[in-house]
């Protein structure tokens, strides 16, 4: 490494210490345009992105950690800094952690996890299954499917698939209980509800919406505990049919209410931020190459 690039570093430490480009450059009496291009030429050097930036947000890349460890003795830094960009060039590895609801986890992410160990074995996955809505940055999320449009434009987004609901209830439920006729009737029946969604929007053949406001007889914020509790026969469910694809080939659950469709679709996005390390964005490829298939 030239001795050229130590104020680059010092910058980049600035940067990382204070939390922002605006606080850095205020301390070097810079524009904050010289910031960001003095960080961008160190990540040309090592190869890598060191920092993810948001609209609201700024946190370190693996690798940008790595540096701010190896270059805090500043009389190592010519030592260290070649050893970082070594491993920078070297097959992909670090850590990856990967963002999914329940279901979307064990439906798209599961399957996937085996040929991606083996194309990769040198990458740490951590996947983090979850039905609430996540900060990615916050926790340190690479890579993310999500449903609907994003309001984060420093994200990005490719359409892997398309989200649709439908009604399902248990055979043991409909002997029991009789199989509704119309949307109407779901008020004699048990409904499963997950979070907040107790409007159920019907559409008929002729293209005619209704929305019924139905009561939860067991309310969940858990996609897997509402599958399983509808398998037990326990009531009516609204879910998209592709994460049902195992219970409803064994017999487990059967659809009901087939006259009416549900109205809406969204999109089903892989994301991840726009600054990504090497293992990020092989595992990011990957996911997408396999998916795509």
């Amino acid at each position: 490494m030239s001795y050229l690039n130590l104020p680059l570093l010092h910058v980049f430490h600035l940067v990382a210490e204070r939390g922002s480009f605006q606080a850095a450059a205020n301390e070097l009496d810079l524009p904050r345009s010289s910031v960001s291009k003095k960080i961008r030429q160190l990540e040309e050097h090592v190869g890598q992105p060191l920092l993810q930036r948001t609209t609201r947000q700024l946190r370190l890349t693996d690798v940008g950690r790595n540096l701010l460890l190896e270059t805090s003795n500043l009389q190592s830094v010519l030592t260290n800094l070649n050893g970082v960009v070594d491993d920078a060039h070297a097959s992909p590895k670090g850590r990856v952690k990967i963002s999914a609801s329940i279901l979307m986890g064990q439906g798209y992410l599961v399957p996937a996890m085996k040929k991606l160990r083996k194309a990769y074995p040198d990458i740490e996955l951590e996947l983090s299954l979850d039905d609430r809505n996540v900060d990615l940055l916050a926790e340190k999320v690479d890579i993310a499917i999500r449903i609907g449009q994003l309001p984060d434009s420093s994200l990005i987004a490719r359409k892997i698939s398309e989200k649709c609901w439908g009604w399902f209830a248990s055979e043991e439920y409909l002997t029991e209980r009789g199989e509704p006729q119309s949307p109407h009737e779901l008020i004699n029946h048990d409904c499963l509800v997950f979070g907040k969604f107790t409007f159920w929007p019907f559409q008929d053949k002729h293209g005619h919406t209704e929305t019924i406001e139905v009561t939860p007889a067991i309310k969940t914020d858990n996609s897997r505990v509402l599958v399983d509790m509808a398998c037990e026969g326990l009531g009516i469910t609204m879910i998209d049919p592709k994460f049902i694809a195992k219970e409803l080939d064994s017999g487990q659950l059967t659809p009901v209410l087939t006259d009416w469709a549900h109205p809406e679709t969204s999109p089903i996005n892989l994301v991840c931020m726009g600054e990504r390390t090497r293992a990020v964005e092989a595992v990011w490829q990957f996911l997408l190459e396999d998916w795509g298939e």
